[in-house]
């Protein structure tokens, strides 16, 4: 609603009055967007964009199976942003989303995942599923194809700690062939896998991800930073306890997004918020898409 001065005609005032200025063209930068329905984070340092987006960790790995079709269809179910998921690689060639590179914790199968074919990866029950298996990359792109939420999709190492032969070139074929190339963000914790997408992709989205020891080893978030640039990254995902303004700053001033998993305390939640990040990764996305709500 307008304000009574903004309602005021020019003749209703009195000569002597000196006419208010108009907003800042920051200000009026601000109106525009929430007039667009944006959400703004607004800091000690000024107006730093939208409010961040909300991942449903593994699908929403607090609310279901983790990584399963369920999982994915109850976090499209509950608006979410972004969708995470990890992928690994069957014994006959195919992408397969799972977090382990071994069937036991997650399912009622056992051994390696590579050792498996994707028909029996498939039969296999994952744990709290009602029957269902581990589900192909491809399943979960069809979920996503006709809607308009994103992807974050980490690419796994076997359970060697080796690389899948050709599976980089696989994700961006599927990811392609689906049309969803374009609202996916691919991430790992390798970042030689990073290096090869570029090869093969000028233009696919790339996020290094960073836990504690690898702060370590690169000095500090800021050394990731350094590092992502040279790669031709698009983004940092920070764990949770590197999250700090500093961190926050490095990537943003070097033109990067930056992302924090796995929040999910609501007390970290209203922190990772607050904190100026571009999106925030949790195993509860109901619960951090009501604090944002609040917000």
């Amino acid at each position: 609603m307008p304000t009574s001065w903004s309602r005021r005609r020019a003749g209703h005032e009195p000569a002597t009055r000196r006419r208010r200025p108009g907003p800042a063209p920051a200000v009026v930068a601000v109106l525009a967007l929430l007039g667009a329905g944006e959400r703004l984070v607004v800091t000690a340092t000024g107006v730093t964009g939208t409010a961040p987006r909300i991942a449903a960790h593994r699908g929403g790995a607090g609310l279901w199976p983790e990584n399963s079709l369920t999982a994915f269809r109850g976090a499209l179910g509950l608006g979410v942003d972004l969708v995470e998921l990890d992928v690994h690689q069957s014994g006959d060639g195919e992408v397969v989303v799972i977090h382990d590179p071994t069937l036991d914790r997650t399912t009622a199968g056992r051994g390696p995942v590579s050792r498996h074919t994707v028909g029996a990866l498939s039969a296999a029950p994952l744990r709290g599923g009602a029957g269902e298996g581990v589900p192909r990359l491809r399943d979960v792109l069809d979920l996503l194809r006709p809607t308009t939420t994103g992807l974050l999709l980490e690419i796994k190492v076997d359970a060697a700690g080796a690389r899948y032969p050709g599976i980089e070139a696989k994700v961006l074929a599927l990811l392609q062939g689906t049309g969803l190339l374009a609202r996916t963000s691919v991430m790992a914790f390798e970042w030689e896998s990073l290096e090869r997408l570029r090869a093969l992709s000028p233009t696919v989205r790339l996020t290094g991800l960073l836990g504690a020891r690898g702060a370590t080893r690169l000095g500090d978030p800021a050394g990731a930073v350094r590092r992502l640039v040279a790669l031709g990254a698009s983004d940092l995902g920070i764990e949770r306890t590197l999250l700090t303004p500093e961190a926050v700053s490095a990537a943003h001033g070097a033109g990067l997004t930056v992302g924090v998993w796995t929040v999910n305390e609501p007390a970290e939640l209203e922190r990772a918020l607050a904190a100026g990040v571009d999106y925030v990764t949790t195993d509860r996305p109901d619960l951090a898409l009501a604090i944002r709500g609040r917000r």
